[in-house]
């Protein structure tokens, strides 16, 4: 298996590396993450001009049509740079999830913007009362004639803060758990109705709680699709999440041994230490095994969607388990300071413990690679 990248994926990976080179240097990254909406509107606009928005997209709307190679060559260097743009919660989520499901009336107006950067779109599917289940939706929407009125509420939209609007599941029909019922609404962030809070999540960066209340929506700002089209995208999405995270332990690796060759401890570097050097070892043995995995991913054939997410939840669920070690004895190796806010490896750390985390933790991706869906039912959905 030829596994060398091929000169388009070489470019792409070098025009990352030097986005990441000239706009994440440590004070940048701090300053980008505290930004009102938790990047920087700047380097949103450049990832837009460099063709990194358009990966998410198919060719024929004006995208790059990424394969899943370039997925992962993509975001391991962005994960490197621990970039704080939401390119995956508002391209490769929000984004493919509208080319995916909005009619072509809506879509004419909508997309030439988001494959741009000039507009951006944010997920708003998740609630309090739903947990680990991703099919459970409590917010309704209901006919008044000539549209819709939305009411509910939803915890958390990543990256939803100061977005352009938010494309949000609501339920036409059946009980909260069931898994027919669900629609997808666009609901434009200025609509009257609409309370949106900002919060920051582990990592810093932005997301928002959502309450409708008597939101009155067009008939044309229902979308397509139901909640098969969400599980769709969001596999795609994990591959660049996984990729991103194995990156990430690049980074994290490379910082903790360069400092263990660095720091003196007895007179001696404390990487003379063989304890120390066993340790790393081992770490490096996790992050070569992740990038493995990442890997086969990428071998694995997305139209078979079935295949695909088992596939993906597998290795993501080997992946969040090994970030997390690996991020454990990174900071144990630096002592305190490595969660002190003059490093970047705590904020690292915490990036890989959000991905751990969401939009899925690894045992509930262990359980979809079993055969045991999202919603407890037997079968991978």
């Amino acid at each position: 298996m030829d596994f060398d990248l091929n000169q388009d994926q070489e470019l792409l990976k070098a025009t990352v590396e030097r986005f990441v080179a000239d706009r994440y240097g440590a004070d940048e990254a701090r300053a980008n993450l505290e930004e009102e909406q938790g990047f920087s509107a700047a380097n949103w606009a450049l990832l837009g001009e460099l063709g990194l928005i358009a990966a998410a997209f198919r060719p024929e709307n004006g995208g790059l049509g990424a394969s899943a190679a370039d997925i992962a060559v993509i975001f391991e260097a962005l994960g490197r740079g621990l970039i704080a743009e939401p390119l995956i919660e508002s391209a490769f989520v929000a984004g493919a999830l509208f080319e995916r499901i909005a009619p072509p009336s809506v879509a004419e107006s909508w997309t030439d913007d988001l494959v741009s950067g000039k507009r951006r779109l944010a997920l708003a599917h998740r609630e309090r009362n739903a947990r680990k289940n991703s099919r459970r939706v409590e917010t309704r929407a209901g006919r008044n004639g000539v549209g819709w009125i939305l009411n509910g509420s939803k915890s958390v939209a990543p990256a939803g803060w100061k977005a352009d609007g938010w494309i949000v599941s609501a339920r036409t029909d059946g009980a909260a758990g069931d898994a027919e019922g669900v629609a997808w609404f666009l609901a434009i962030s200025d609509a009257p109705g609409i309370e949106a809070t900002p919060y920051r999540l582990i990592d810093g960066s932005q997301a928002c709680a959502l309450v409708f209340d008597n939101v009155k929506l067009p008939n044309e700002s229902r979308l397509g699709g139901g909640l098969a089209d969400l599980e769709a995208v969001e596999a795609r999405a994990s591959l660049a999440q996984t990729a991103e995270a194995v990156g990430v332990m690049d980074y994290m690796f490379a910082a903790t041994l360069e400092y263990l060759r660095t720091r003196r401890q007895f007179g001696a570097p404390l990487g003379s230490f063989q304890a120390l050097q066993h340790r790393m070892v081992a770490q490096y043995a996790k992050l070569e095994q992740a990038r493995s995995l990442l890997y086969a991913a990428v071998m694995a054939d997305p139209a078979n969607e079935a295949s695909w997410r088992k596939t993906m939840a597998g290795v993501r669920a080997f992946v969040a388990e090994a970030a997390l070690a690996l991020g454990h004895e990174a900071i144990q190796l630096h002592g305190g300071m490595g969660v002190s806010d003059e490093l970047m490896l705590g904020r690292a750390h915490k990036r890989l413990v959000k991905f751990s985390r969401y939009p899925v933790d690894a045992e509930t991706a262990l359980d979809e690679f079993a055969g045991v869906g999202r919603s407890g039912q037997s079968g991978v959905r």
